[in-house]
């Protein structure tokens, strides 16, 4: 596995290995790698010739008072791991590589899939990640390029944005990896002290009852919309940020469920932020 800090360096690799005919896979990381990370490369590496992780601590999606500074990193430690499952380039640029000085081009999906949710409660966010990606996308010259569904919201706003810029990218999602007792993994699950690990799993727990009431036959979204918030609002140490029952493929309102639905929530639990969701077919 070779680790790559250059933008023009990874992009001459990238051409030379399309020019030879082999696929790539790419994998989008913030680093500190866990579980649902290493699953994607697997994914990445069964379906492509190489497989290239991008491990970058983005701060055009970062808001002020966000967690940028305080993000967890350990480069070394998510080498070995993705070396481990067979990824054959890291590509993790320093921030003034990506974004120099006078850097001023920004991708933005407007619409439904970045107005709500996320994008309402973290302004910005989605301009910065388009922008990223897109970059990514421009560097590595993926076949494919993998998401977790955990960002659902990301995943089918990247997909947006691939379809209208005619990228010829497949755009892959693969399912959220979970703990033990539930709790969908995430680099920022390690903000939390042992009580408020506990009080988290109030948030696979209400998604799960909103899913039980559609899988008894519920198709009113506010009725299940309700459910899930009654579970998250009775919940010690746990702020409501958001609550959603909309389309999976679009985000948009559907008051009578059908096809693919998606339940989505965020949550703050102390000062950390954790976002989850199920999908299924009505």
């Amino acid at each position: 596995m070779e680790v790559i800090r250059n933008i023009k360096q990874m992009q001459n690799i990238s051409l030379k290995l399309k020019g030879e005919g082999k696929t790539i896979g790419l994998v989008p990381t913030m680093g500190y790698l866990h579980q649902g990370h290493l699953s994607l490369a697997a994914k990445a590496r069964q379906d492509n010739d190489v497989v290239v992780m991008s491990n970058f601590v983005n701060p055009l999606q970062f808001g002020p008072k966000e967690d940028f500074a305080t993000y967890p990193r350990d480069l070394d430690r998510d080498n070995k791991l993705a070396e481990n499952v067979g990824v054959d380039y890291v590509f993790a640029p320093a921030g003034e590589e990506m974004y120099p000085q006078g850097y001023n081009t920004y991708v933005e999906v407007k619409g439904e899939a970045t107005e709500k949710m996320c994008g309402r409660s973290r302004p910005g966010h989605f301009l910065g990640v388009t922008t990223v990606v897109l970059k990514l996308f421009l560097i590595a010259q993926p076949d494919r390029a993998y998401f977790g569904q955990k960002d659902a919201q990301q995943a089918i706003v990247i997909r947006k944005m691939a379809n209208d810029l005619n990228l010829p990218i497949e755009i892959v999602t693969c399912p959220i990896v979970r703990e033990e007792d539930g709790l969908a993994l995430s680099s920022r699950n390690t903000y939390l002290s042992a009580a408020e690990r506990k009080s988290a799993l109030a948030l696979p727990k209400a998604l799960n009852a909103g899913k039980q009431m559609i899988e008894k036959g519920e198709r009113d979204a506010a009725a299940v919309r309700k459910e899930i918030l009654r579970v998250l609002e009775s919940s010690p140490g746990v702020r409501v940020n958001y609550v959603e029952v909309v389309n999976g493929l679009t985000l948009e309102e559907m008051p009578v469920l059908e096809g693919k639905v998606l339940l989505a929530a965020a949550v703050l639990v102390g000062k950390t932020r954790l976002i989850d969701n199920i999908d299924l077919e009505v």
